[in-house]
């Protein structure tokens, strides 16, 4: 801790707005000099510590006027960094880590000041957070406060609901996402709603819809929504891509949660006058309990160490002065069922829960709900954390959502009461031999978790897409043909629809969009590289790349990098903050090249997607119809290419028998005159890419096994070895080699690669004609369209 001119550490502000009423003052802690012996504690200068306070109640805590001071505190490892107070007139700064402050003095004092600080500033977060009134919020550790913008506390009513008031929009950080631009609100001038009106809407949802500028609804909001409100009917829903399905499951879960807000507080507001006080203290309990358990893993955590052991009690004496009644535990199970799980999303991947989250609190801008999200590859404490909160609705991946629910988490414990269940993409979610996990869930929740008034959403682009039977299958005994009833019936069976659903199905005959243009190109495997790059610099704008597998999208992406494309990876083997980072990114980006697997297909409402390539055709005809509705959204128009070789015939005919396609694919239109230098460069970045990835393999292999012969001192012998060892004169001609060849690719770049040409010579004044700059280039769509005005030409 930092202290002030004349050495003196004032009443902290903070800890008086939490409920710390300083009564003393703070006092030096005298250290013994020989523990100080580690370099990395030289900028500690001074400790002190307050142990004459008193807890106090938050609202007489605002009455009292103090000067704020600016407070800094430093962790073991220098990972955290803690805010300064709030100063109305100035914004927030994040105050530097303490070691990387230039030495003040190096102090005998220095090494163990680091460690006791750290402590101290966890017991003083821990006295912040018992008595913290934070409406139902379960205050986060320091680095994830260091995120989150201050809040005011919103004025106290009596009806529960008004704690709850406050938007978990505007109470969490605005995250940049792709979803923004979609979601982005004309402030200026609101939207006409009135088209709404008769769908059975809330008020508060209306006004949401407004600020986003919905005017009218999709076709399939339509037809879901009175059904889903007014008659609380279970929904099937199928409509074609970028149509709008999640609106049309999220209002009416977000009514459903209010309706039920409305009648528990109509039955608390009976006995308020009795009971206000005695709930007040309740939350602050049920908020200590939550506490006490952080607490202790704090200490459990710290338990190695010799030097914590004054500050564990330390931790401890400040509990003591907080009243916890012998019967904590059922007040914990109280605060969830008074709290409980009412919405549920089910969703395949882990990116389209994040942009299903988006959604709903943009909708529910100003109802108070709370939402969570629970997906792999994010810390599952932290998510914990978030749950503690009790939010009313989770959108979640099957994985982590049944990983918490083993663990028995409180708010996942009493699925009974849940009001809407929603599978999002759902033929892909039910499909036998996937998602294992979401089998388990639903068991549960049909059976010793089942509610009867719940209402269940299953919506897709390909929910009633059926294939046909091979012969040899109808041949045997038994065998069903699938139709569209019977899949439909067979998906209500799995997800456990017991009444008669409303079946919604928007879907064309042909199942893609009608603003895509398909098209194709036929080539042999090594030439798809070139058709994929002479593709991206003919017709920049934002592309999407689908490969079969991840080998595959890292081969390209190397293969692209080469060739200055800069393009973006995205498959299952990334991390996941890596992952969207780079889906944010795609999305910002204009002109920019996004290489994926089918992790991307479902669901992602990427704004402006003009081009989709399938680099490898999919397997099934459903992923082709989802990968294709990347493109061509809400109206807009786009263009999907199918890049055949010999091994993809057989998978092309299956979708085209399946979509039932009446006409041919198209060609795609290609000016064979540039393909000569594609494939130039394309032929020496692949040697590059080659020459590069063998010697990383090599490295990467070879370090290892010299490090496990180190570590079990053994010797090494050369055959073990990738490659031959080669010697220092070879290694440097490899070296040589290959930047001869970066710089012949380099040179080959700079030349531009479509060149329009003017043969005829203009005699001027100055001897040069200054022609302006005409834009020759064309769009993908409009190439496919004019040649295929000219073949309707020549046909007449």
């Amino acid at each position: 801790m930092k202290a002030r001119k004349g050495g003196r550490f004032r009443s902290p502000f903070k800890l008086k707005r939490k409920g710390i009423e300083v009564v003393g003052e703070w006092k030096t802690v005298q250290i013994d000099p020989n523990l100080f012996a580690e370099e990395e504690f030289r900028d500690i200068v001074c400790l002190e510590e307050l142990t004459d306070y008193k807890l106090v109640s938050s609202s007489r805590v605002g009455k009292v006027k103090e000067k704020k001071r600016k407070a800094e505190s430093a962790s073991e490892e220098g990972s955290e960094k803690v805010e300064e107070p709030v100063v109305p007139a100035k914004k927030k700064k994040k105050t530097k880590d303490l070691r990387s402050q230039t030495d003040k003095g190096n102090t005998p004092n220095a090494a163990e000041m680091d460690v006791l600080v750290d402590k101290e500033a966890k017991c003083s977060e821990i006295i912040e957070e018992t008595n913290c009134e934070d409406h139902g919020h379960v205050t986060e550790s320091t680095s994830s406060r260091r995120d989150t913008p201050k809040k005011k506390k919103a004025p106290k009513n009596k009806a529960s609901q008004a704690q709850d008031a406050l938007p978990s929009t505007a109470t969490s950080k605005k995250v940049k996402n792709w979803t923004t631009e979609v979601l982005s609100a004309s402030t200026d001038q609101k939207a006409d709603v009135s088209a709404w009106k008769d769908l059975f809407v809330p008020e508060p949802v209306l006004q949401a819809l407004s600020y986003l500028g919905f005017s009218a609804p999709t076709p399939i909001q339509a037809l879901a929504l009175p059904s889903a409100i007014r008659d609380n009917m279970d929904v099937l829903g199928a409509a074609e891509t970028g149509s709008g399905k999640t609106l049309a499951f999220a209002i009416p879960m977000i009514h459903s949660v209010l309706q039920w807000q409305k009648s528990n507080n109509s039955t608390a507001r009976n006995d308020s006058v009795s009971k206000e006080s005695h709930q007040h203290h309740d939350e602050t309990r049920w908020e200590n309990e939550d506490e006490a358990e952080k607490v202790t893993h704090q200490q459990a955590e710290d338990s190695g160490a010799e030097d914590d052991a004054s500050f564990t009690t330390g931790c401890v004496k400040v509990l003591e002065n907080v009243e916890f009644d012998s019967d904590d535990e059922t007040h914990s199970v109280d605060s969830h069922k008074k709290r409980p799980l009412l919405g549920l999303v089910l969703t395949p991947t882990r990116e389209l829960a994040v942009q299903v989250k988006h959604h709903i609190d943009a909708v529910a801008k100003f109802t108070g709900i709370k939402t969570a999200i629970l997906v792999g590859g994010m810390a599952a404490q932290k998510q914990e954390r978030v749950l503690n909160r009790k939010p009313e609705i989770v959108i979640a991946t099957p994985g982590r959502l049944w990983e918490l629910v083993k663990e028995r988490h409180p708010h996942l414990s009493n699925l009974r009461q849940l009001r809407c269940l929603v599978i999002d993409e759902a033929d892909r979610m039910v499909e036998k031999g996937h998602f294992l996990e979401l089998s388990q869930l639903l068991e549960i929740l049909n059976d010793s978790h089942y509610n009867p008034r719940r209402q269940t959403f299953v919506f897709s682009a390909t929910l009633t897409l059926v294939h046909q039977t091979p012969t040899r299958v109808l041949q045997k005994k038994n065998a069903k043909k699938m139709d569209k009833k019977t899949k439909l019936e067979l998906l209500m069976e799995k997800v456990g629809i017991k009444g008669k659903p409303k079946v919604i199905d928007l879907t064309r005959k042909e199942a893609t969009v009608e603003s895509l243009t398909e098209t194709r190109i036929h080539c042999n495997t090594n030439e798809k590289d070139y058709y994929l790059y002479y593709f991206l610099l003919q017709y920049p704008g934002r592309t999407m790349v689908f490969a079969n597998s991840i080998d595959c999208v890292k081969r390209l992406s190397s293969l692209l990098t080469i060739l200055n494309c800069d393009p973006l990876p995205l498959h299952a083997n990334m991390h996941q903050k890596q992952r969207l980072k780079n889906l944010e990114r795609f999305a910002e980006r204009e002109s920019c090249v996004l290489l994926t697997t089918d992790v991307a297909a479902r669901g992602l409402d990427i704004p402006n997607v003009q081009h989709v390539i399938h680099y490898q055709v999919p397997r099934t005809s459903e992923l082709y119809v989802h990968r294709s509705g990347r493109t061509a959204r809400a109206a807009s128009e786009g263009l999907s290419l199918l890049l055949i070789g010999p091994e993809d015939l057989i998978n092309f005919r299956k979708i085209y028998k399946t979509l039932d396609k009446s006409e041919e694919l198209p060609f795609f239109p290609v000016d064979t005159k540039c393909m000569t230098s594609v494939k130039e460069r394309m032929n020496l970045a692949r040697q590059i890419e080659k020459a590069e990835f063998f010697n990383s393999r090599e490295k990467q292999h070879n370090s290892w096994l010299q490090q496990a012969a180190e570590a079990l001192e053994m010797d090494l012998d050369d055959d073990m070895l990738m490659g031959k060892k080669a010697s220092e004169q070879e290694e440097s001609q490899k070296q040589k080699m290959l930047k001869g060849m970066k710089k012949q690719l380099k040179h080959m770049l700079s030349q531009p690669l479509f060149k329009v040409l003017m043969k005829t010579k203009y005699p001027t004044q100055s001897g040069k004609l200054l022609l302006p700059q005409t834009s020759v280039s064309i769009s993908a769509l409009g190439a496919v369209s004019k040649k295929q005005g000219k073949k309707k030409k020549s046909i007449k």
